[in-house]
């Protein structure tokens, strides 16, 4: 026997003894999927991927943004690329297992092993959203560039189980927790979605029309499955566009009737206040932002707020100053002093400030300038000796974002900075290389910046007895290296009460491995409070719900929605549906008893009973029946083509 025909041999038996391995290697994006028997095609898209993996050297249009993707831009990531995609909040990403899309994220999504993430921006975003879906086949040839999607009837039937088991299992998570847990509402609606799968297997023709309405059931067990927890903080960042008090009225009822107890009301940003300061007066800087001239809506606010029983927190847009360029207007913080602005090492020798390509080309302030570091503070001893908030939220609390590790790319090269480090190592931080043995002290130095303002706003609210919390990047060794944050050495020494970090992503297992990050390197002393983004990005209201299951799994303290410009009707109306709904009747759910047992979210997970297990064993099988990875193909496959959309 030659060559030839043993190695044809071998792979029969292969195909033969290991039927799912053959399959799992057939059935991969980089073969076109084979449609079974009566498999329908619903809809069928092409769009040419611009970079596989790309870098800031392979894809210049992305050399400025996080994940080296560029605007508009459709982006393919394999594992080849890494652990993650490191992209940011502005597109929308399809992870890939197979040759099909398990789950839809926003960035940052992992890439799973021998699978893929579908990522895009701009025009490359809406196409993602019109064309793919969770249960989508896709193929990616190689040759050509092209990426292809198909839709079919098993999509739809493999979304609609999966979301039942996720459904079941959170149940079963809650059910475990509590012996007072109301599990009725989600399993009727479960019972609902199982039924519809039913007639979608009984009737062929009408499968997409039972599989959406199994769907949509599913996603009112997920909106319903939650209990409202009372120990948990529930929170919303805010930018204030109302200019009366009726109006400021009116939002802080919708915010109420949302479930929501505290409210981060954007103050300071953009380099000017939304109340009439005095400091800001004094050093001839704007003295209140235009839109509120004639009006104090921080007294309204608080005001209105107390009154409702919610706490305000001041958001404080700490050394961001705006992206609008300082010569436009002689009273703002730049023109005023633009030896106060954060420069690049390639813009040190301009005389002005070097706008973030990577931050909306925004100005940043120098945290080595310690006359910055006065004006900041006297700002906020201003807002808390004059309003008394309950608390102080300080964002942007770092320097600019280096995309690169370069010290090209890297920020501080003020001369105010590199004085006072020449002065202390003899050496001007623009002559070093990373290779240098001074490097890591410039790198120190400037963190160090950061570190003291936190310190000193540390002890002021200590003295004033305001809660203090910081906007943090989670990961943490990117926070550390690419935006001088050493939040760790600011929870080891106690300098704050509170960590809400924004967690940039609609994935539930980027959000769970983030909030692992944080919670490894802070103090238990430290709070922890979740910045959900999913709002922002446009999730799904059960991505929303999702992310809450996940910080209630790891036991954070709570979670602050970013932002309130975003929390639309279908938002609200998912929170009130009950997580967030405090003994009240709403969407079918039942009045919680208030000397009900309260969840310990700490206790051992109990054995499950065996009936249940019988009926998630169930769900799995038929998960696997129209998983598309592991279809078996007929040897002449009919699809029925209803539509097709090329591009």
């Amino acid at each position: 026997m030659n060559l030839k025909n043993l190695i044809i041999l071998f792979f029969i038996i292969i195909g033969i003894c290991f039927p799912a391995f053959a399959q799992e290697n057939i059935d991969t994006m980089y073969a076109p999927p084979q449609m079974s028997q009566n498999e329908i095609l619903f809809s069928q898209s092409r769009r040419q991927v611009d970079v596989v993996n790309p870098t800031p050297y392979s894809n210049p249009a992305g050399k400025a943004f996080p994940g080296a993707r560029g605007a508009n831009q459709l982006i393919l990531y394999t594992s080849a690329y890494g652990e993650r995609t490191h992209t940011n909040e502005f597109g929308t990403e399809a992870i890939i297992e197979g040759n099909t899309v398990v789950e839809l994220g926003g960035a940052d999504s992992f890439i799973p092993d021998g699978g893929a993430v579908i990522s895009g921006h701009g025009t490359a975003k809406s196409w993602i959203s019109s064309n793919i879906t969770v249960g989508t086949k896709v193929y990616y040839d190689d040759m050509t560039g092209v990426l292809t999607t198909y839709t079919t009837s098993n999509s739809y039937m493999f979304e609609a189980m999966q979301k039942i088991e996720e459904a079941n299992s959170m149940i079963e998570y809650y059910k475990t927790r509590n012996y007072d847990y109301d599990w009725k509402v989600p399993t009727g609606y479960i019972k609902e979605a199982q039924e519809y799968m039913r007639k979608a297997e009984k009737n062929p023709n009408q499968v997409k029309q039972y599989s959406k309405q199994a769907i949509e059931a599913a996603n009112h067990a997920i909106k319903s499955v939650l209990p409202f927890r009372t120990n948990e903080f529930k929170g919303v960042w805010l930018r204030p566009t109302e200019t009366s008090p009726s109006a400021i009225a009116e939002s802080v009822k919708k915010i109420k009737n949302a479930g929501i107890d505290n409210i981060f009301i954007e103050t300071y940003f953009h380099g000017k206040t939304i109340y009439p300061s005095l400091v800001m007066e004094d050093l001839g800087f704007i003295k209140q932002n235009e839109s509120f001239i004639g009006f104090d809506p921080l007294k309204v606010w608080i005001k209105e707020a107390h009154k409702n029983g919610i706490k305000v927190h001041i958001w404080f847009e700490t050394f961001y100053v705006g992206n609008t360029p300082p010569y436009t207007n002689p009273e703002s913080i730049l023109a005023v002093h633009p030896e106060w602005g954060n420069k690049t090492l390639n813009g040190y020798a301009s005389s002005n400030a070097t706008p973030s390509a990577s931050e909306h080309n925004g100005y940043f302030l120098d945290p080595s300038n310690q006359q910055v570091q006065e004006f900041l503070e006297r700002l906020l001893t201003e807002i808390i000796i004059k309003y008394e908030p309950d608390g102080i939220n300080l964002d942007y609390i770092r320097y600019p974002q280096s995309i690169s590790s370069s010290p090209s790319g890297n920020w501080g090269y003020t001369e105010n900075a590199r004085k006072i480090f020449a002065e202390r190592f003899g050496v001007d931080p623009v002559t070093l290389t990373t290779n240098d043995s001074l490097w890591y002290e410039w790198s120190r130095f400037r963190r160090e910046q950061v570190t003291n303002f936190v310190r000193s706003i540390g002890n002021l609210a200590r003295e004033r007895n305001v809660y203090l919390s910081a906007v943090i990047f989670p990961d943490r060794s990117v926070a550390y290296s690419r935006k001088l944050q050493d939040w760790a050495s600011w929870s080891k020494n106690h300098y704050l009460n509170g960590f809400t970090p924004l967690f940039l992503t609609c994935d539930s297992k980027t959000l769970n491995s983030q909030i692992a990050t944080v919670k490894n390197y802070k103090e238990p002393e430290t709070d922890l409070f979740a910045g959900l983004f999913v709002t922002f990005m446009g999730g799904s209201e059960e991505d929303l719900i999702r992310q809450i299951h996940e910080t209630r799994k790891l036991n954070v303290n709570g979670v602050i929605l970013f932002d309130y410009a975003h929390l639309s009707e279908k938002y609200v109306n998912a929170l009130s549906a009950r997580v967030f709904a405090n003994n009240s009747k709403s969407n079918g759910i039942r009045k919680q008893n208030p000397a009900t047992k309260l969840i310990n979210w700490n206790q051992p997970v109990q054995q499950e009973k065996q009936d249940q297990l019988h009926q998630m064993q169930n769900n799995r099988m038929i998960i696997q029946k129209y998983d598309p990875n592991k279809m078996q193909s007929s040897k002449n496959p009919t699809p029925i083509i209803v539509k097709q959309k090329r591009r």
